[in-house]
């Protein structure tokens, strides 16, 4: 990204950290494979300090959404031990291929890798790792004949693709999740999973902070099938 490009993704900005609005599609560190990486941008975001911000967490490639950066060595370890501690709290936004009957509840699915040479490459499994999401249901609306439903995902462990593949095994796949998605689903389209807001305390003496992100204009139609009426400051934001 450009400077103006990754400038105009700054939701928050302290002394401690930095949240960007990260873009679906771009990695944020470099894979095997190469190509373009948020990190290749973030000598734009030193704002006079001598080193780049670090990733204090990571986002699927295709995920969009809340992403949080250390601007130096004591701010990434103090964010990481609130992550190791279970102390942010995430919230996602999705679109899924059908949707579940009920209005909420909770998925309790262990899960390990499926290849051990691949172990990104996730599903549930009795003896895998304890794997919990909350889920509620903000709307639904039907495309083509066929239920889509926009739920918000509460994941309470961290495992790799954790909503992904708990979505995918209840039956309502994230649209575009060409991996996890009913028989390969499409691969045409972006995948529609959004990291909405995270809430933290970096401070004892000041309130908890809470940072929301705009949703991905890929997933702006779907919203407001479901019922979403897009405030005026995040269609702004998202164009």
């Amino acid at each position: 990204m450009t400077e103006q490009e990754i400038l105009a993704r700054l939701l928050y900005r302290d002394g401690l950290i930095l949240i960007l609005n990260k873009p679906a599609g771009l990695a944020v560190h470099r894979g095997p494979k190469g190509g373009e990486t948020l990190e290749d941008s973030l000598h734009f975001l030193t704002f006079g300090l001598p080193r780049n911000p670090a990733l204090a967490h990571r986002l699927d490639k295709d995920t969009s959404g809340c992403l949080i950066l250390g601007r130096h060595r004591k701010a990434l370890e103090k964010m990481m031990q609130l992550f190791k501690r279970g102390e942010v709290e995430k919230t996602y936004w999705s679109i899924v291929e059908g949707g579940p009957p009920e209005d909420s509840g909770l998925i309790d699915l262990p899960l390990a890798p499926q290849n051990p040479d691949r172990g990104w490459w996730m599903k549930v499994d009795a003896g895998g790792a304890p794997s919990q999401t909350k889920w509620s249901v903000l709307g639904r609306g039907l495309e083509n004949g066929r239920p889509v439903t926009w739920l918000q995902l509460e994941p309470l462990t961290g495992r790799t693709h954790q909503l992904r593949v708990h979505c995918a095994h209840m039956g309502w796949p994230i649209l575009g999740d060409a991996i996890y998605g009913v028989n390969g689903q499409s691969e045409r389209e972006m995948m529609h999973l959004h990291a909405r807001d995270v809430t933290f305390s970096l401070s004892k003496n000041k309130p908890p902070l809470k940072v929301e992100a705009p949703p991905p204009p890929h997933m702006l139609a779907r919203l407001a099938l479901c019922g979403w009426k897009l405030p005026e400051a995040d269609l702004l934001a998202a164009l």
